[in-house]
């Protein structure tokens, strides 16, 4: 390739932004050059009006598009039952029903069971955890919940438990992050 058409390559991949520094309410502004290398790395370099410039400023961010949009493992849904069921039946199996002690429990019992899912290292799933404690005297309960849902990728599993004194319903969404 001549010099020529060199030169005229950089000029155009070469853009400057003005961008409003932080905390400063638009009042100073930035100046940063984003350049395109070959290699598919994006170098920012940023320098604000005044004349200032900082070193940590300087950054090069390398990413690639995997192009993956369906899992190469599934959401194990029996194994996320499984850890549920434990779960519940330990921590719930011989308590009464109490409102503080249930608003507690109820915490605790979701960050055990999103650390144990994690344990399984399912890649590329975001977990969410929902649990429910109730007093069990006779009454009814319906619940349900609405997501965005793609029935292909995403999944969940759902554990109910009861003893004498309580109920406690634990639910545990998978849901594909392209």
């Amino acid at each position: 390739m001549s010099d020529q058409l060199k030169d005229k390559h950089q000029r155009r991949e070469r853009r400057t932004v003005k961008v409003p520094s932080d905390g400063s309410h638009g009042v100073r502004v930035k100046e940063a050059t984003i350049r395109k290398n070959t290699e598919r790395e994006i170098i920012v370099s940023s320098m604000d009006e005044l004349g200032h410039h900082d070193e940590n400023t300087r950054m090069v961010v390398t990413m690639e598009n995997t192009y993956q949009t369906a899992p190469h493992k599934r959401f194990p849904v029996p194994a996320v039952t499984h850890i549920l069921k434990d779960v519940l039946s330990s921590y719930l199996q011989q308590e009464k029903y109490e409102v503080e002690w249930s608003q507690k429990m109820t915490k605790t019992i979701c960050e055990v069971i999103r650390a144990r899912v994690k344990d399984l290292m399912i890649p590329r799933y975001k977990i969410v955890v929902l649990v429910h404690i109730g007093q069990q005297a006779g009454q009814s309960m319906q619940m349900s919940s609405r997501c965005l849902w793609d029935a292909t990728t995403d999944s969940f599993a759902c554990y109910s438990f009861t003893n004498s004194s309580l109920f406690g319903v634990a639910t545990v969404y998978g849901v594909y992050f392209e």
